[in-house]
């Protein structure tokens, strides 16, 4: 389902992903600009990257989200001026998120486009936008941040948690209907009293998920108790907080929704007090099957064995177990154990991946290990703190696959 693209008028890293749903076609950009000039110059060629891509498809595509990775936080206004130009009244919702890319450019650029005779888009404001086709409604909400970062990670993540809560509920959705979540924060491992920071982001989100009851339609065949989201914890440089989150609403009855678990971790939701005062609240994966065809969201993956973090000081084997990790969750294997034969992923399924590199140092040895694990799968390398101090990369994706189901 998946067709990875590289281009040779873009850096070493960037491509795209092209993968058809039937009524409709998705399209992942992962783009880095080539040219260390200034900033606006190499916004423009991540704009222009982006139209020459999109202009290829015969339908119009429409940009649905995209994140902004910044090395300078005082580049922020002039690329939100670029793309609004760019996008004028159809500008996606877009996180801004402070993790340099680790190539040295001043940006790069992850970017979601639809295209297809049945899709419409409906926006809400800056921070919440709907797309419907073929009897499903996506919601997504991103840029969300509290109102103040002078305050300590709980309050601020529940303002947070509440925002979001408010952007889907004008665009026509719930909480309960999240299926993916994302958490850029500010040293992430950094002190909070008593605490480090993320442990208390743990602990705001434990409090405001305590009575939500996930679930992406009534018809849905849903893991007993309700689903956790998908989701990525992961830092930023300064101290501020940027959430986003996607929902779904159908009514259809061709539907399912799985909660994964990698066989050889344990989940994070039932780890040790030792590690967080309160657990973090999310599945390795969430799968999602729609006709005959399986979206599955990679939660923020890194090299840990049952709760133990592996491989200390060793990036490249880091990225090996983080890999493998990610390679046994969405394996065919690891589905039938979930009770659901006829579906599953390789890791050349992945429309894109994310790369967070602890030290940009490492790099090199990372991307060696990517490239020779996922091929062509277009990523982004970025700068950003691990929710363990002695964990150095982070791995998140999301693969598209067909579901056979008359095997199931």
């Amino acid at each position: 389902m998946v067709i990875a693209e590289t281009s040779s008028d873009l850096a070493e890293g960037t491509g795209c992903s092209h993968v058809d749903l039937g009524d409709s076609t998705r399209v992942a950009l992962m783009i880095t600009p080539r040219g260390r000039v200034p900033f606006g110059e190499q916004a423009r060629e991540v704009l222009l990257a982006m139209r020459t891509v999109l202009g290829k498809y015969p339908e119009p595509m429409a940009i649905t989200v995209q994140t902004v990775f910044l090395k300078d936080a005082r580049d922020q206004a002039e690329c939100e001026e670029l793309f609004t130009t760019f996008s004028g009244a159809d500008l996606p919702v877009t996180n801004y998120v402070l993790q340099p890319p680790c190539c040295g450019a001043a940006l790069a650029m992850e970017a979601w486009a639809i295209g297809g005779k049945s899709v419409r888009v409906e926006h809400f404001g800056p921070q919440a936008l709907a797309v419907a086709y073929d009897g499903v409604r996506w919601v997504y909400c991103a840029g969300v941040k509290p109102a103040s970062s002078s305050r300590g990670v709980y309050p601020q993540t529940l303002d947070a948690l509440g925002r979001l809560r408010a952007a889907l509920e004008q665009a026509g959705s719930s909480f309960e209907r999240v299926v993916r979540t994302w958490f850029y924060l500010g040293d992430i491992t950094g002190p909070e009293g008593e605490a480090q920071r993320y442990q208390e982001l743990n602990r705001a989100r434990t409090d405001f998920y305590r009575d939500i009851r996930f679930h992406c339609s009534p018809s849905a065949s849903n893991a007993a108790g309700g689903v956790y989201p998908a989701s990525t914890g992961i830092g930023m440089v300064g101290h501020g907080l940027v959430a986003s989150c996607m929902a779904l609403e159908t009514q259809r009855d061709d539907l399912f929704l799985l909660p994964l678990e990698n066989p050889q971790q344990t989940p994070a939701y039932a780890y040790d007090s030792k590690y967080s005062s309160q657990s973090p609240k999310f599945s390795r994966a969430v799968a999602l099957g729609l006709g005959d065809y399986v979206t599955t969201w990679v939660s923020g993956t890194a090299s840990i064995v049952n709760a133990e973090s592996r491989h200390l000081g060793d990036p490249e084997r880091q990225t090996e177990q983080t890999i493998d990790n990610i390679e046994r969750l969405i394996a065919p294997e690891n589905f039938a154990q979930h009770g659901l034969k006829g579906a599953g992923a390789s890791l050349h399924d992945l429309a894109k991946v994310r790369v967070y590199v602890k030290r940009a140092e490492d790099l090199a040895k990372c991307r060696a290990v990517c490239q020779r694990r996922f091929g062509a799968v277009p990523a982004i390398y970025a700068v950003a703190g691990i929710c363990r101090p002695e964990l150095l990369v982070e791995i998140e994706g999301v693969a598209f696959s067909r579901y056979a189901r008359a095997n199931a």
